[in-house]
């Protein structure tokens, strides 16, 4: 059985951009387009199912060609009537060949679905052939070490790491991700790069990190696609995509 293909994206997941990716993607799936939106990442907002409903009806519309079926799988928080634990509110994802998680906080996202029956089902269903979708929020928590951004640029916490949820970790390879990673909403005077947290406290988040490390950093509206079977990454969208080693950058712009 192939493994599933894996794209990650920075922003712009309901952009015109994030719309050729997803069709990108979607003309590898062979057989009927069934779709299922996560909502785990903004499962602490009281609107998270317009969260996640967004980007399913942005689906169903973009992808329309293919006649997807879209489930929202309201797996919000442990414990609840919600639960990424519960297998009704789960089902959805054990016939998804097209897996999409997004906005959000990452740390929450960790929290809720570290060994959870949710998160086993989509590792184990990329395994079996479908494909994963990863944008904003849920970028940095499916990686090894996840950089808390809300909790560094909004509480004012310490510049520290957090551990992620280790998708590569059966894989053996050691990658974390920063969306966001060109952001510039803060102008001249305030430098929101690397997921707002800007470029000084990433260094010294980046420094935190084990040697041989790999941070794959995500421009805005830029996305990397990883094809296990043709055992290639393609960088796609508007900009370029990072990958950080040693805190020492190498930069591969769309297309490479």
């Amino acid at each position: 059985m192939t493994l599933g293909n894996i794209a990650f994206l920075g922003s712009g997941e309901t952009s015109l951009t994030g719309g050729r990716i997803f069709e990108q993607l979607a003309r590898q799936i062979n057989g009927p387009l069934r779709i299922a939106v996560m909502e785990t990442p903004a499962g602490f907002e009281l609107n998270s199912g317009q969260v996640a409903g967004r980007v399913a009806d942005f689906l169903k519309t973009r992808l329309g060609n293919y006649k997807p079926q879209v489930d929202v799988i309201p797996a919000r928080k442990k414990g609840s009537a919600f639960s990424p634990d519960d297998p009704e509110t789960c089902a959805p994802l054990l016939h998804a060949n097209f897996i999409f998680m997004g906005p959000g906080s990452p740390t929450y996202a960790i929290r809720q679905l570290q060994n959870s029956l949710a998160w086993d089902i989509i590792r184990a269903r990329q395994r079996l052939g479908a494909t994963l979708v990863f944008a904003s929020a849920a970028t940095i928590a499916v990686g090894q070490w996840g950089l808390p951004v809300y909790e560094i640029y909004k509480v004012g916490l310490d510049v520290h790491t957090v551990p992620g949820l280790h998708f590569f970790a059966d894989f053996a390879t050691p990658l974390s991700f920063v969306p966001h990673w060109n952001n510039a909403d803060g102008g001249a005077d305030l430098d929101t790069s690397r997921c707002f947290v800007g470029m000084e406290r990433f260094v010294e988040w980046c420094a935190m990190l084990p040697p041989g490390h790999t941070t794959v950093g995500l421009d805005e509206h830029t996305g990397i696609i990883m094809d296990f079977e043709k055992r290639i990454c393609q960088v796609v969208g508007v900009s370029s995509v990072s990958l950080v080693r040693e805190c020492d950058p190498k930069i591969y712009p769309s297309g490479t």
